[in-house]
């Protein structure tokens, strides 16, 4: 009789706990219909802006790379700097056809662009897209782990190591490097213990990873509720402007051009780049030859090869103060390198070499495109949009 009793009021308690579990799972889907369905009617809106949610987050990405006339471009704080005539600007009303997605802040490189690519999965299947380049970034031996860190993206990296799109060989690759930045994967032991098993690539490992696979997909389908509830809560409100910690330090803003002593400086650096110099140029080429960005960068263009992404590489002109003193024979070691690189992987590359060292289409000390320099990344970036394979 107790067992009996106690069976009857066990029932209702699970009835209300199954039907209380239903209405969770029914709430959360219907939140997750509406948020796409918004994202879908404001993304040719949003798509423009640049703001934290978009860079961080992977649902207005995603939709953008669904929209037939808008074009994804990731780079790094040139596409946050408000110059006039950026291609998010430039192209807004789509003069042309279509819209710039700007997607990257300062610090960005070339590892964090492919984790954000790879999460993507097969959104990108058959989709043009975009790829902004700094030099600046091959003349470092190593990317600074607080840039890294500042721009690393939990649902970006999980989404990658946990997703279907890549090869498990690619992971693997893709895994060590993240290791190597153990402070972001140190907050998530599971994407940490996920990197380790692939990296290692020992029997044992693979697994261990097979038998955390369902728990992977599990964080992925949380992180994507939590990425379209925040969307969801941007597009209800309106939409908030960037945060001033996200932009440059120090804002460019258009003067007018005065002659000044400072004008003959750079007419006589800028003229010197044909001087050889033996000692700055061996320097130069070694840091191209040792940069850890070569790396990333075949990474990426891997990660879009096996995307069957359709993507064009940009890299701006070298900046005279990048490498001072350095000649211009010794800055072909850096174009010729990108340029192997790309046509390894069958990829377009806009190297814009002719503007070597002009400070009329990089912005001094910043490695910016000036207005000037920034209509011929648009005039590169139209020509692709439009170019039929």
């Amino acid at each position: 009789m107790i067992r009996r009793a106690a069976a009857r009021s066990f029932a209702p308690h699970l009835s209300s706990a199954v039907i209380a579990c239903a209405l969770t799972a029914a709430i959360l889907c219907s939140g997750r219909l509406l948020a796409i369905y918004l994202e879908e009617r404001t993304i040719h809106s949003t798509a423009p802006r640049d703001f934290f949610i978009k860079n961080q987050g992977l649902a207005f990405e995603r939709t953008a790379a669904r929209a037939p006339d808008i074009l994804l471009l990731y780079g790094s704080s040139e596409l946050i700097d408000p110059i006039p005539d950026r291609a998010s600007d430039f192209f807004s009303r789509e003069p042309t056809g279509f819209e710039v997605c700007p997607v990257g802040k300062a610090g960005t490189t070339s590892l964090i662009v492919l984790q954000k690519l790879g999460a993507l999965g097969s959104a990108l299947h058959g989709r043009k897209v975009a790829i902004s380049l700094s030099p600046s970034s091959f003349l470092t031996p190593a990317i600074r782990p607080d840039f890294y860190a500042g721009n690393f993206s939990l649902p970006a990296a999980s989404g990658t190591l946990f997703g279907n799109s890549l090869d498990l060989n690619l992971k693997a690759e893709i895994a060590k490097r993240m290791l190597q930045f153990p402070d972001t994967l140190g907050k998530d032991g599971l994407l940490r213990l996920a990197a380790s098993c692939l990296a290692s690539g020992r029997p044992l490992d693979r697994v261990v990873l097979m038998a955390m696979w369902p728990l992977g997909k599990l964080q992925n389908m949380i992180l994507d509720l939590q990425d379209h509830f925040e969307a969801l809560v941007y597009i209800l409100g309106g939409g908030k402007p960037v945060p001033n910690w996200l932009r440059p330090l120090s804002s460019h803003r258009v003067h007018p051009r005065k002659e000044s002593a400072s004008d003959g400086l750079e007419a006589m650096t800028t003229g010197s780049l044909d001087t050889i110099h033996p000692a700055k140029d061996a320097a130069f080429r070694a840091r191209v030859a040792t940069a850890s960005e070569w790396t990333d960068l075949e990474l990426l263009l891997r990660t879009l090869t096996e995307l069957r992404a359709q993507p064009l590489i940009l890299s701006m002109p070298i900046d005279v103060y990048v490498a001072p003193a350095v000649s211009r024979s010794a800055h072909k070691a850096y174009y010729d390198r990108m340029r192997e690189l790309a046509r390894r992987y069958h990829f377009p590359i806009v190297e814009f070499e002719d503007h070597d060292a002009d400070p009329t289409f990089v912005i001094a000390r910043r490695e910016h495109p000036t207005p000037k320099g920034w209509m011929y990344y648009n005039r590169a970036l139209d020509s692709f949009f439009h170019k039929t394979r």
